[in-house]
């Protein structure tokens, strides 16, 4: 049986294929969701998205399943605690600005109703389609994504710029960059066809 055509970008590795398969690109309209996948894309910044991935279990169990309540409360001893964990990647100041940023994003809860409600209003409460023939040719930063960096900064959150911001619009379906040749491109469309946020 002939494999599925693939984004290309995913091709040849199991873990990446997985998550571009079942993932990436899925309209994610949960915040517990959202947080996940906007803090994983903050310990990204610099570094590979597989190199991330292969990490995600180790972040979630040290993390406390990726719960803002709980990280929120965070304090210096967890910080040294997570300093000293081998299975995650051990920056201070992502570490720190995950706090920070779990703190904003309740500020934005109790703003908007939930952070989903807000994040979608910059698309319209609907994915963007794009149609890139090849993924290195999709775009690294959009004027969307450079307006909710700097939306998301004002409001307190750190490692947020644009390209961060455009790969986390990627990754939660507000976006639809699979390739028009993925056999994931037509499936994202139609889920995104149907959503409703706002």
């Amino acid at each position: 049986m002939q494999e599925p055509k693939r984004c290309g970008w995913c091709e040849g590795d199991d873990l990446y294929e997985a998550y571009h398969d079942l993932e990436w690109g899925v309209p994610v309209l949960e915040d517990d969701k959202m947080f996940e996948f906007l803090i994983l894309e903050t310990f990204q910044a610099g570094l590979s998205w597989i190199t991330v991935l292969r990490k995600r279990n180790n972040f979630r169990e040290a993390f406390d399943n990726f719960d803002y309540r709980k990280i929120a409360q965070y304090k210096e001893p967890k910080v040294s605690e997570l300093m000293q964990n081998a299975g995650i990647i051990r920056n201070q100041m992502k570490i720190k600005a995950t706090i920070t940023n779990a703190q904003a994003f309740m500020k934005i809860q109790d703003e908007f109703g939930s952070f989903c409600k807000y994040i979608w209003r910059f698309v319209e409460g609907k994915p963007m389609q794009n149609k890139i023939e090849d993924y290195k040719k999709a775009p690294s930063t959009t004027e969307v994504s450079d307006t909710l960096s700097k939306d998301l900064k004002k409001r307190g959150f750190k490692f947020v710029g644009s390209t961060v911001i455009y790969a986390h619009m990627q990754a939660t379906g507000m976006v639809n960059d699979h390739e028009k040749e993925c056999f994931r491109h037509e499936r994202i469309k139609e889920l995104g066809s149907k959503i409703e946020v706002l």
